[in-house]
């Protein structure tokens, strides 16, 4: 089952793809509303509300305003090695805010503080019942779907310092979606992900090769604090960003990122001028 969140001339509204349109599930703006009730996943086969043909309407993301926005850095063998580190014993953790997210296709501002904007296209996980001190084997059961993300980051303000947050909690600079699949619909160990920059392929890899599996991260990060329904945790992104490149290679205005993911979709951001 694939759900995003659509936005009307009324509002946005959580809805459920079928065939070659949208079918409206009343009540719930977004599907992180959705996710708060138990019985989310009947309410979303059984939605009968107002329906929109697939060209008609513009997807939001699908989890606007998630409690909690957890990202793991660091976690394809590919990317780690790019980056002139040794693998991880334990998974690297920061966080985001929901500020940070946007929608699937709405343009991405570069910032006039920070001229080295690069990409990092991402498998998201998204919590469907509250995960707390659970076992790995107990952890995908929690898991509601999956999406993506592209973790635009600021390079430069990365840097600065050994913590990474001031690099990567710039206002709108995350978009996410377009859709959330469920998880009984999505293979994540037989999924590519690939991030094109004005249509040339710059990330192309197996999200098999993650090194922390979903269920380890979920298990791992609920040891810590409990998680949520519609709560994501960014799962890191393969080797192929801009800063590991020779030439270096950055995002500047007027450049097209499109992050996609086996069976879940594309997504595209405009880059615009401060």
């Amino acid at each position: 089952m694939r759900l995003s969140t659509i936005r009307t001339p009324e509002g946005s509204t959580a809805a459920r793809q079928q065939d070659d349109h949208w079918v409206s599930i009343d009540g719930y703006s977004d599907v992180g509303q959705l996710l708060t009730q138990e019985n989310w996943r009947e309410l979303a086969e059984a939605a009968a509300g107002p329906t929109f043909n697939t060209s008609d309407v513009q997807l939001g993301s699908p989890l606007p305003n998630p409690g909690k926005v957890i990202c793991v850095g660091l976690n394809y063998a590919s990317h780690i090695k790019e980056m002139g580190r040794e693998l991880p014993t334990h998974p690297t953790l920061f966080a985001k805010y929901a500020e940070t997210l946007t929608g699937p296709f709405d343009p991405v501002t570069a910032v006039a503080e920070d001229p080295d904007l690069d990409w990092e296209g991402e498998l998201v996980v998204v919590i469907g019942s509250e995960a707390y001190r659970v076992t790995e084997e107990e952890a995908g059961a929690k898991i509601a779907g999956y999406t993506s993300a592209n973790d635009i980051s600021m390079r430069g303000w990365q840097f600065r310092t050994i913590e990474w947050l001031q690099g990567k909690i710039w206002a709108r600079s995350t978009p996410l979606g377009p859709v959330m699949v469920t998880a009984d619909d999505f293979d994540y160990s037989t999924s590519t992900l690939r991030t094109r920059v004005n249509g040339e392929v710059m990330q192309e890899h197996s999200i098999g090769d993650l090194v922390f599996t979903p269920e380890h991260l979920v298990s791992y990060i609920s040891t810590m604090i409990p998680l949520n329904p519609g709560d994501v945790i960014l799962t890191g992104t393969p080797g192929g960003v801009g800063r590991a490149r020779d030439p270096q290679v950055f995002l500047k205005p007027g450049d097209v990122v499109e992050v996609e993911i086996d069976g879940i979709g594309p997504m595209r951001s405009e880059i615009v001028e401060p």
